[in-house]
């Protein structure tokens, strides 16, 4: 592992996967007050080796005063797969789902694209606002809708996950992906800080979230195979899917 100066390593991914991320930090750029957030230098940028390929990742990070984290993620393993990960953290102080988005590039092709706003709530629902939002999105049809993981319970009924065929359905993708996060922008700067009862609910549920994305196997798996289990554990448990304080 080392870090680097380097420039960024978008423009070597996929142009599918450089597209979101530029998209992703446009809309946080139009609707939010981003302000860094501290991330250890040695992980803004790392190196690996997975079974002879050269493993990247690129992390960028900020916060709000709605949101405690932003984080995307950018990866490169060899020539045969580029990731990006996407998660908005909101503060326990405002009432707000998760929003999360991955791309996953395979030799050229998108094999995984899935976007969601995630509730935490008790009820395990979207608000009637969000609720509303969604469902007056325009209609898109996907050719092939992935199955989502035994652990997927923490998303919604909006969650969308699919292995979009051709350009078309990828240029739809990005468009639901954008959709989602404005809405999602929009409402969070309209919301107003919620009594201390409720942070305790959103902070558990927070804590839900994290630990059942940490149960992504296939993430784990390609980790320690670059890096150990040791400092995969610190990077899922801090960079990756912390819990707030």
């Amino acid at each position: 592992m080392l870090k680097t100066s380097i420039p960024s390593i978008k423009e070597q991914l996929n142009p599918l996967v450089s597209e979101l991320a530029d998209n992703i930090e446009a809309v946080w750029q139009r609707y939010l007050d981003l302000e860094p957030y501290h991330l250890p230098e040695e992980l803004g940028y790392v190196e690996g080796r997975l079974e002879g390929e050269k493993l990247t990742i690129e992390n960028k990070c900020y916060q709000t005063p709605q949101f405690r984290k932003l984080h995307l993620e950018l990866a490169k393993i060899g020539q045969g797969l580029d990731i990006l990960h996407c998660v908005m953290f909101p503060r326990t102080s405002y009432a707000l789902p998760m929003f999360g988005t991955d791309l996953v590039g395979a030799r050229g092709q998108i094999s995984a694209a899935v976007v969601d706003l995630s509730p935490l709530s008790q009820d395990g629902k979207l608000s009637e606002v969000y609720d509303y939002q969604l469902q007056t999105l325009p209609s898109q049809e996907f050719s092939h809708h992935r199955q989502l993981p035994e652990w997927g319970e923490i998303f919604s009924e909006f969650c969308l996950f699919i292995r979009p065929t051709g350009v078309e359905e990828e240029k739809r993708f990005l468009s639901i992906v954008e959709s989602y996060l404005e809405i999602h922008c929009q409402q969070a700067i309209a919301q107003k800080p919620v009594t201390s009862e409720k942070q305790l609910e959103i902070l558990k549920a927070q804590r839900h979230y994290s630990t059942q994305q940490r149960q992504n196997d296939k993430t784990r798996r390609v980790l320690e195979k670059a890096f150990g289990s040791e400092w995969t554990d610190y990077y899922l448990t801090n960079v990756l899917f912390d819990n707030p304080d």
